[in-house]
């Protein structure tokens, strides 16, 4: 058997992958809330009407402020416009790419499809290989070697953290796997997870959207305006990212590693209205892990069924991160360190049936 090491090797093919295997953490079985299976189904049904409402007043949000900080630009005045067509462009486009992925936005099948792409494009997510690195982001949550999108490492790489607020990382490796997809060729990690009849679509993708983006660049160049670089592609993704970075990393950052219990390795989080119309109540997280096939719009709901059998929720933003910042720089020197959650006395943790 290998032994756990740190630092641990988060690449989909190195050392803890195999210890994953070996110690039966891929594709495992996961503990799920006693929910009773009527009510559960109830939950899960979809429907287009919220989804159809958010959506109308969310493009009209883009209009309005992209509208204004366009009409407004160069003057100050441009400022406030552009931060907040930003966080619409940069951030919200997180929640949308994310629930339309899993198909449960929307009851209508294209609908779902549409957003998903619009979304995937503004946060510069390709669609088809963040469709599938987010099933195994459900299937191996927080797995070390399994799940491709752990977002804080151990130990802690402060700097990467504190640039993931400005984008940087997101968008630069964004920008590399484009080039790669676009010239024909996927990296090893992603070919785990990949399956090879959808890469074609993969190279694809990356071709249009690097043409549009090569489009928009030259547009700006030929008006002499920076303008549409403010309004379409990498710049907005970085200038509004803080959002989506700041309610993220209350999904799993500094929780423990390698449990097969959603309730120990993510967190539920109260947000005010508008926190849960752009986050689209991902901030249910618990919840969302859990049962992924429930809509969004159902998620507080599901949360009040689950409440019995899962960890009191955190009150506030601010309050998950005041568990957050002293955990991931406790990281830094303890990478072995991790917060623990109390389950409550009458929901006693989960022993996955011995393999």
């Amino acid at each position: 058997m290998t032994e756990l090491t740190f630092p641990r090797d988060y690449s989909l093919t190195g050392r803890d992958s195999k210890y994953a295997e070996e110690h039966h953490l891929a594709s495992a079985q996961w503990y799920q809330a006693p929910i009773p299976r009527k009510r559960l189904k109830e939950l899960m049904q979809r429907s287009d009407g919220p989804a159809i409402r958010d959506t109308v007043i969310w493009f009209l949000a883009f209009a309005v402020t992209g509208g204004l900080g366009a009409w407004l630009y160069p003057s100050l005045w441009c400022i406030p416009f552009f931060l907040a067509y930003g966080v619409l462009y940069g951030s919200s486009s997180d929640s949308r790419w994310h629930e339309c992925g899993h198909g449960t936005a929307f009851r209508t099948p294209w609908m779902n499809d549409v957003i998903y792409n619009i979304a995937c494009f503004m946060i510069l997510r390709e669609p088809t290989v963040w469709r599938w690195s987010h099933t195994r982001h459900h299937t191996d949550t927080l797995i070390v070697g399994r799940d491709p999108e752990i977002a804080v490492m151990r130990p802690t790489v402060v700097l990467r953290v504190i640039s993931m607020f400005f984008g940087i990382p997101q968008v630069w490796g964004a920008i590399k796997s484009m080039l790669r997809h676009a010239a024909g060729s996927v990296a090893a990690d992603e070919a785990t997870f990949i399956p090879e009849s959808e890469r074609a679509k993969v190279y694809r993708t990356a071709r249009i959207w690097l043409a549009i983006h090569l489009s928009v660049i030259a547009f700006s160049i030929w008006i002499g305006s920076i303008v549409p670089m403010l309004l379409v592609g990498p710049l907005p993704s970085m200038y509004g990212a803080w959002l989506h970075v700041l309610t993220g990393l209350t999904q799993h950052a500094g929780m423990p590693e390698d449990v097969l219990d959603h309730r120990l390795n993510c967190r539920t989080v109260y947000m005010n209205p508008v926190l849960r119309f752009i986050y689209w109540n991902m901030n249910y997280h618990v919840e969302h892990h859990m049962f992924p096939m429930v809509p969004y719009h159902q998620l507080p709901r599901l949360h009040e069924e689950m409440k019995p059998f899962c960890p009191k929720p955190y009150p506030s933003v601010w309050a998950a991160y005041a568990e957050i910042i002293p955990a991931v720089i406790r990281q830094i020197r303890e990478p072995d360190w991790h917060v623990r959650r109390e389950l409550p006395d009458n929901a006693p943790a989960f022993k996955p049936a011995a393999e």
